[in-house]
């Protein structure tokens, strides 16, 4: 196997709903994903991720826009001329047929021989850790071994692409982290292109070679794990992915690519690189919980706040502190290190401006 590209342009599906007339599940989203490349569709509920998938799959035919996978267009075959492997979210396992035949089904419909039937199905099993699980029955299975049944299946028709449409969220929490290894790992020895679609931002994270986030039918931001992290586009991508804190400053003033923020009553120095900002304007800083160090006390450099909770997690304490009227998220890895601070306790944070993404305008 060996995977091939897949771009989408401009594609739109729309759905007509009882109350708010015709409603756009997807509304004009181009993409590409590159051969053996894994993407990710990561957004909340009902934003269009897996409606997206679908199109590409075949199981949805757009509105508007256009399918291509490799060299061809596809978007007016059905989804079973497109040479895609497609792994359902409720696996879709047959209950009356073995192991055997659930993975082999694909190759009968190719009406492929009984020899290279044995064969394949053979490898893959073996390719998925179920060797021997031949004549098993799916009720018979833990759910993760049916989920490696529904991926072996997927896999043994040698397709161009793998789609995945949230194929762990009916495993628990353990299961899950082993399994999306697995999966990652797998993709990676097929050099085959995967588009995977979750909800599950961390299970992005850990996945994927790139992510699209997408929000009310459309991509709001590629990137990275990193790049979404550490630098997001807006607010909602800012609070999708990891935990955040949000506050409102203002500009004072701009000089050498440096720049003055008021926030809560102190003064902050930041690099202005990019951000194109100018005194006087509001800004939306996004503060990750581990861009914070705390000092007990009160101090004038700094922000100054009070221990409002502790949760101690071994390796790192979880605050909520209350800077002015904010209740702030921080993290303190290493607690032996850096002491334990109690409820009640006054401190000052001490913010990395170097890591805090400066966006305009404030929190809404």
């Amino acid at each position: 196997m060996s995977g091939v590209g897949i771009q989408i342009d401009r594609i739109s599906k729309r759905f007509a709903h009882r109350v708010k007339g015709e409603v756009y599940a997807v509304r004009h989203v181009s993409l590409t994903v590159q051969p053996t490349e894994f993407l990710t569709l990561l957004g909340p509920s009902g934003c269009g991720k897996t409606t997206t998938l679908r199109m590409i799959a075949g199981f949805e035919r757009p509105d508007e826009g256009r399918v291509r996978i490799g060299e061809q267009d596809v978007t007016d075959l059905m989804a079973n001329q497109r040479n895609i492997g497609f792994v359902f979210q409720n696996y879709a396992l047959f209950p009356h047929l073995s192991v055997f035949e659930n993975v082999a089904y694909g190759l009968r419909v190719q009406r492929k021989s009984s020899g290279e039937i044995r064969r394949s199905v053979g490898d893959v099993l073996a390719m998925v850790g179920l060797q021997g699980y031949d004549q098993q029955f799916p009720n018979q299975l833990s759910g993760g071994e049916q989920q490696r049944v529904a991926l072996a299946r997927a896999i043994v028709i040698r397709p161009r692409v793998l789609l995945f449409d949230e194929p762990l969220s009916n495993l628990d929490a353990k299961l899950r982290v082993h399994m999306r290894g697995e999966l990652r790992d797998l993709q990676k020895r097929l050099s085959i292109t995967a588009v995977y679609v979750t909800h599950d931002q961390e299970e992005a994270m850990a996945i994927s070679d790139r992510i699209a986030v997408m929000h009310q039918g459309a991509i709001v931001q590629e990137g990275t794990a990193e790049d979404l992290y550490r630098r997001p586009a807006s607010e909602f991508v800012a609070q999708f992915i990891g935990r955040t804190n949000l506050l409102t400053g203002r500009v004072r003033s701009v000089a050498a690519k440096r720049i003055e923020v008021d926030v809560v009553g102190q003064c902050l120095l930041f690099s202005d690189d990019d951000a194109h900002l100018a005194p006087g304007q509001d800004v939306c800083l996004v503060v990750r919980p581990e861009m914070i160090t705390l000092r007990p006390g009160d101090s004038d450099i700094g922000l100054r706040g009070e221990i409002f909770s502790r949760t101690f997690l071994g390796e790192k304490v979880e605050y909520q502190i209350r800077v002015g009227t904010n209740i702030l998220q921080v993290t303190s890895y290493d607690p032996a290190q850096s002491g334990l601070f109690s409820g009640g306790q006054r401190v000052t944070l001490h913010l990395h401006t170097d890591s805090i993404q400066l966006l305009p305008g404030g929190p809404v």
